[in-house]
């Protein structure tokens, strides 16, 4: 019997529905009063406000659970056609995430030029460069895959709908998890990035999405001095 960290033991546990009857079931969740709606969205607000990409970490580790539960958390994402077309690969072990940071070759070539003078303009304010010490510093990295369909133990094979939407969607609700349980993330996206699913050891039917360092700030951690948009630049009232 495989275990649940077993390549493929996902498949084995779960198919999706295709062709049923549509059967629902009740939804009455208990109605929030609207002052505590409001309190809580203002928290809410304050709390996200204050998240950063951080791309500077300490080595302390970060607790497990927190970590598993934030993924727990973006798992509960909308999805096309609730076919849940993602994978998070959890990665401690220092030698796998060396090998990650191993793309730092790429790296260069891209900082070197291959970007192209625009994107690397863009750049500028950020404060990027090719060295990525967040892959190796951060305790852990979770590599985000998207199913670009469901691949059955036996090889069967059927399609998923709207996967990049719905991979989007849960790294969006993983950083928020991560960051409301006191834990800071950036999400990385190395060019190219078909060799993670040969570094993960991942099924064909899978290709890396993002990867997302998760840990505590550094000590002499820095960001970026940017301004988010304000609200009334971001909202269009009809």
């Amino acid at each position: 019997m495989p275990s649940d960290t077993t390549p493929g033991a996902e498949r084995e546990r779960w198919a999706p529905t295709h062709g049923e009857p549509y059967r629902p079931t009740p939804y009455r969740p208990a109605r929030m009063p609207s002052g505590e709606s409001l309190a809580r969205a203002a928290e809410l607000r304050a709390r996200m406000e204050e998240r950063r990409t951080v791309r500077h970490f300490s080595r302390d580790p970060v607790p497990a659970q927190a970590v598993l539960d934030a993924v727990a958390c973006a798992a509960t994402a909308p999805s096309g056609a609730h076919q849940q077309p993602w994978t998070f690969v959890l990665v401690k072990d220092p030698v796998v995430r060396q090998q990650i940071r191993a793309a730092e070759q790429e790296e260069e070539l891209s900082y070197d030029g291959r970007l192209g003078d625009e994107w690397l303009a863009a750049l500028r304010p950020i404060g990027t460069d090719a060295v990525k010490t967040h892959l190796t510093d951060a305790p852990a990295l979770i590599v985000v895959f998207q199913q670009r369909y469901w691949l059955g133990p036996d090889g069967t094979k059927r399609k998923h709908y709207y996967v990049d939407e719905s991979v989007g969607i849960a790294v969006g609700m993983l950083l928020s998890a991560l960051h409301l349980s006191g834990l800071a993330a950036l999400v990385h996206t190395p060019s190219p990035m078909r060799f993670l699913a040969h570094v993960l050891d991942r099924p064909e039917n899978e290709k890396a999405f993002a990867v997302i360092p998760v840990g505590y700030p550094a000590d002499d951690c820095e960001v970026p001095d940017l301004l988010r948009k304000s609200l009334d630049q971001v909202v269009v009232e009809v």
